[in-house]
């Protein structure tokens, strides 16, 4: 179990270590990446030496993040990990790093407490918003590239402010980031506007695909390997198919089954106001946040869906009571 501590402890930690390496997880998005390279440029502005790694390729639409960062080459001698709720989550990292993280920095509820030490803020949109608060309380000051950094985060793992977790605090921070030169059009049509041809081909598929569930309350959007291979998608043409589900008129739970490598499925859970998304996904292994969580699910996908649904059935039982009207 970890040790809990504050900001303010945090950030000592960070100032007395040198040679940093920080972790961000698989399937990186803009919170994970967001975190580590703030943090990264905010501990190389302290005269420290750190770098961030990722078990999987970087998208290419992440690149701005790292204009200007040069890579070092160090043996660690602190890690950290951001945005990571499970060691699990760090994929190929996980042999060599997982169980030596010295502090994790996360908004995740389920945070399993693998780290020796944990900044745990979950009640915050994004960890981005806690890597903010170490910084102020390591004196960092804020640039433009900072600045994005962690308005990425906030702004990806709020929805570009959509979701229920953007509270005030949310915005205000986000604004303070602009007051540092933050591209945000540029950041927001990056990671919300612009689509591959190759993405919009996948998502008709997936679309064509879709199955609905007591009565029209749970969508279920699988993306097989098959339709991977069709389209031509590649990795970064993955983010933001997760949300597809649930913003179908009358869904109340969204589930994503994406198929892996090995025949298992990664599967991503987004629901409204009658569902809490990792009370769903916990018994099932995963975890995440109230309105979107996580899981892995062992094939074939139906029998994958089929265990999904039990599990929704058994959290939400109202989810199964006959729908005022036909679904159309």
């Amino acid at each position: 179990m970890s040790t809990l501590i504050d900001v303010s402890a945090a950030a000592h930690r960070l100032l007395a270590a040198d040679d940093v390496l920080i972790l961000t997880h698989q399937y990186p998005d803009g919170d994970t990446l967001g975190s580590g390279f703030a943090l990264c440029r905010a501990l190389r502005q302290k005269g420290k030496r750190a770098r961030v790694v990722c078990g999987d390729v970087i998208p290419e639409k992440y690149d701005f993040l790292m204009e200007g960062l040069d890579d070092e080459s160090f043996e660690p001698q602190f890690i950290c990990a951001v945005d990571v709720a499970d060691k699990a989550l760090l994929g190929s990292l996980c042999e060599p790093y997982g169980d030596r993280v010295d502090l994790c920095i996360d908004h995740h509820a389920s945070n399993v407490q693998y780290a020796s030490e944990l900044l745990l803020k979950a009640d915050y949109a994004a960890a981005a918003m806690a890597v903010t608060e170490v910084l102020k309380a390591m004196d960092v000051v804020f640039d433009q590239a900072i600045a994005e950094a962690i308005y990425t985060g906030i702004a990806t793992d709020s929805g570009c402010f959509k979701y229920s977790n953007a509270d005030a605090y949310t915005h205000r921070m986000a604004a303070e980031m602009l007051d540092h030169g933050v591209r945000f059009e540029m950041i927001n049509r990056t990671m919300f506007d612009i689509k591959s041809r190759a993405r919009v081909a996948l998502e008709r598929e997936a679309l064509a695909g879709m199955r609905f569930f007591y009565g029209g309350r749970v969508a279920v959007m699988p993306i097989t390997l098959g339709m991977v291979e069709n389209s031509g998608a590649r990795e970064n043409d993955m983010e933001g198919l997760a949300p597809i589900p649930r913003q179908i008129e009358g869904v109340w739970v969204g589930v994503m089954l994406r198929e892996k490598a090995d025949g298992s499925y990664k599967v991503s859970v987004r629901t409204g106001n009658h569902a809490d998304a990792s009370a769903i996904c916990q018994p099932l292994g995963g975890g995440g946040h109230v309105r979107a969580a996580g899981c892995t699910l062992d094939g074939p996908l139906d029998a994958a869906i089929e265990r999904m649904l039990q599990m929704i059935a058994d959290t939400i039982p109202r989810v199964q009571e006959k729908p005022r009207q036909a679904t159309r």
